[in-house]
């Protein structure tokens, strides 16, 4: 795939970019080695001011960054001002609160052990690989960067090849807050060169938030030199709506858990699994708001929904629709590709999915609703679990026996009850099953990559 910036509203190539020679490359990782030495030894309090500055930064171009991210990948305006804000916010918490999260644990009875003292202090392991996605190109990044830097290690960037305006962004703006030079830095590579640099002993471990195949890969060369990842991968979140619950709040967060980023998210809600007390009142309201939905320019304040950001992301959606309504899915609203430029689709809503489905056990990447009918809580809980992801859930129900079924059985890295599964800096984002392993965010994010170190005094 070429690197290069391609609107995805009109198809048109706005510019390509010559990939970094290998000796570029190797430059990097030797300041990203250089910068390590230097950024281990420094305190909490001076990484805290440089990462301040570097969030003031962005917040200053906040609209100049936005733009940018619609024109690569088709987001709306509005939803990547979001997502330039978010980031800020991130940056100042873990500036915050780094310090706090990565304080050294004594062991409250160093006397069990034979000691007069005993506790486990956590240092960075050095320079990181970052493999990330064009889906959030600003966000991903920052979630993996700011906990990674505040605990003294140095990153690297692989982004997806068609976001490189954002990721040349990426590439200086910790350095223009005031971290060392080295510090961060984007790899302008294709694909097929990750292996090399994952490989290279100055690379200590690597994080890729991606499609399945992706993390296999990564993980698997990654595991051959015995190198720590974390992986955030796919996802087919169920929402399920239970009777108590509100069923107008229910259908009308249900559309934004389905289509925000034009329904190119891994924690999107995708399934939509409904009590049968319920299920036609939900519809007839879920799908009325989804077919009410304003398909239109990104860069326009009024548009619901902008372009799937690449060609072959859209064929993708096109196919699994086209299997399902083949084998008897019945269509309730959209699922007709617009003649058009660009790589449009519609919000869809389709019910009567079966197992001899695509979409029944596959992630559909673009704004289309899966409508299941159940008779209990078993069943709700069997037909969320049945997919082998598992990153994150929603429940709808206001009947707390209900609630605790939900949370101790859906097989999922997240469960949220009566809302829409997001991420915040404050709280542990990840997944189980194909969904990934590894936390990012929370307490639990800086640490992942930090040598959790034990202390023994006598």
């Amino acid at each position: 795939m070429p690197i290069a910036t391609v609107n995805p509203a009109t198809g048109e190539t706005l510019e390509e970019f010559t990939a970094q020679s290998p000796d570029e490359v190797d430059r990097r990782l030797a300041a990203a080695e250089e910068a390590f030495r230097a950024l281990r030894r420094t305190t909490f309090e001076t990484r805290a001011e440089w990462m301040r500055a570097a969030a003031d930064v962005l917040e200053r171009e906040t609209d100049r960054v936005a733009a940018t991210m619609t024109t690569e990948m088709g987001k709306t305006l509005g939803a990547a001002k979001a997502e330039a804000t978010k980031c800020v916010h991130g940056m100042r918490y873990y500036a915050d609160n780094a310090e706090r999260l990565l304080a050294d644990e004594p062991y409250p009875h160093p006397d069990k052990v034979g000691a007069s003292s005993a506790y486990v202090t956590y240092q960075p392991l050095g320079p990181i690989l970052a493999v990330m996605p064009w889906n959030f190109p600003l966000w991903q990044v920052i979630r993996f960067a700011a906990p990674a830097l505040m605990a003294g290690n140095t990153g690297l960037l692989k982004h997806a090849s068609n976001v490189p305006r954002t990721a040349l962004y990426l590439d200086t703006l910790f350095i223009r807050g005031g971290f060392p030079e080295g510090s961060f830095a984007t790899l302008l590579i294709g694909s097929a060169a990750v292996e090399q640099v994952l490989t290279d002993p100055r690379i200590r471990a690597a994080t890729l938030t991606g499609s399945e195949p992706a993390g296999r890969s990564v993980a698997a060369v990654a595991g051959k030199h015995v190198k720590k990842t974390v992986l955030e991968l796919g996802g087919s979140d169920p929402y399920v709506v239970m009777p108590s619950a509100d069923l107008d709040k229910a259908a009308q967060v249900a559309v934004t858990a389905r289509c925000q980023n034009n329904g190119q998210s891994c924690i999107a809600a995708k399934r939509f699994i409904v009590h049968e007390d319920c299920y036609d009142e939900f519809a007839e309201r879920f799908v009325a708001a989804m077919a009410a939905l304003k398909v239109g320019d990104p860069m326009d304040e009024e548009t619901d929904v902008g372009p799937l950001a690449t060609e072959s992301g859209r064929d993708d959606v096109e196919q699994l629709v086209a299997d399902a309504v083949g084998k008897g899915a019945k269509v309730l609203c959209g699922g007709d590709t617009p003649d058009r430029p660009g790589w449009w689709y519609p919000p869809t809503v389709l019910a009567d999915i079966t197992p001899s489905m695509r979409m029944y056990t596959e992630e559909v990447f673009g704004p289309v609703a899966q409508l299941y009918r159940v008779g209990s809580l078993a069943e709700a809980i069997e037909l969320a679990n049945v997919t082998t992801f598992g990153l994150g859930a929603n429940a709808w129900t206001r009947d707390g026996d209900e609630q605790a079924a939900f949370v101790r059985d859906l097989e999922s890295g997240m469960v949220t009850i009566n809302g829409m599964v997001t991420s915040y800096p404050e709280l542990p984002f990840g997944g189980v099953k194909n969904s990934g392993y590894g936390r990012e965010l929370g307490a639990p994010g800086p640490k992942e990559f930090c040598n959790a170190k034990t202390v023994w005094v006598g």
